[in-house]
């Protein structure tokens, strides 16, 4: 069997070095993340393999796919041998990998712990590098009716308007809510700000007997659940 590290050429490799041919051999789990990416982007450059020039890409990100899913367009084609149109494919990759995180987390349905919570949110606030805020909109049995941006800002937070969320939840007929944002810098502290819209929210949902059952923090793939913590206050 020929060394791939001893070969620039995909075409001079044995066949199931080749990614497209190892994946029709041995199945796609077989594959790297960096052959993965070798077949969306097809080639190389001229001095090293389509794996070689995903593997410098994937080791710019530490090998985290996460943090390659905020590259941008301008970002990817600074990679002697990557185009707009590879750029593109890589993109469009990734898009399509978080949107079908949301849709399986939708397919569950129900919300019975703040990690479904979590996983429901997650695909809309992963890889962002500002803030957004949403909520998760719950059915009187905890099921997912479905998840709604309400507002977006920069790196330092964003501005929430408790009217829309409210006007937002109550026009589709919601019983309960969650919600949902993100720190772009990883760190998943609850800020003052964080707590007291959080406190305001579930004042009001009292009111309006449309109950705020957690506020979920996202950051780097963790999260932190106010009321895993005990921080949402029930009704007195």
């Amino acid at each position: 069997m020929n060394n791939p590290s001893n070969n620039t050429t995909i075409k001079s490799w044995a066949e199931e070095d080749r990614p497209r041919e190892k994946l029709i051999l041995k199945g796609k789990s077989s594959l790297s993340n960096a052959e993965l990416i070798a077949i969306l982007i097809g080639s190389g450059s001229r001095n090293e393999s389509a794996v070689e020039l995903s593997k410098k890409i994937l080791a710019q990100t530490d090998n985290n796919l996460q943090e390659l899913s905020k590259y941008t367009i301008g970002d990817l084609t600074k990679f002697q041998g990557i185009g707009e149109a590879k750029a593109i494919s890589i993109i469009a990759a990734m898009e399509l990998g978080r949107r079908y995180r949301s849709t399986e987390a939708i397919a569950r349905k129900k919300v019975s712990t703040s990690n479904d919570a979590f996983d429901a949110a997650y695909s809309y606030l992963s890889d962002l590098t500002y803030e957004e805020f949403y909520i998760i909109l719950l059915t009187r049995n905890n099921e997912i009716m479905g998840v709604q941006k309400i507002s977006e800002g920069g790196q330092a937070g964003t501005a929430v308007d408790p009217k829309k969320i409210f006007i937002t939840a109550l026009n589709r007929h919601a019983n309960s809510i969650i919600l949902c944002h993100n720190h772009p810098s990883g760190n998943l502290q609850p800020s003052q700000q964080d707590i007291a819209i959080t406190n305001k929210m579930v004042e009001v949902g009292h009111a309006l007997e449309l109950s705020v059952l957690d506020h979920i923090i996202v950051g780097q793939g963790k999260y932190f659940s106010f009321a895993d913590q005990g921080m949402i206050k029930s009704k007195t």
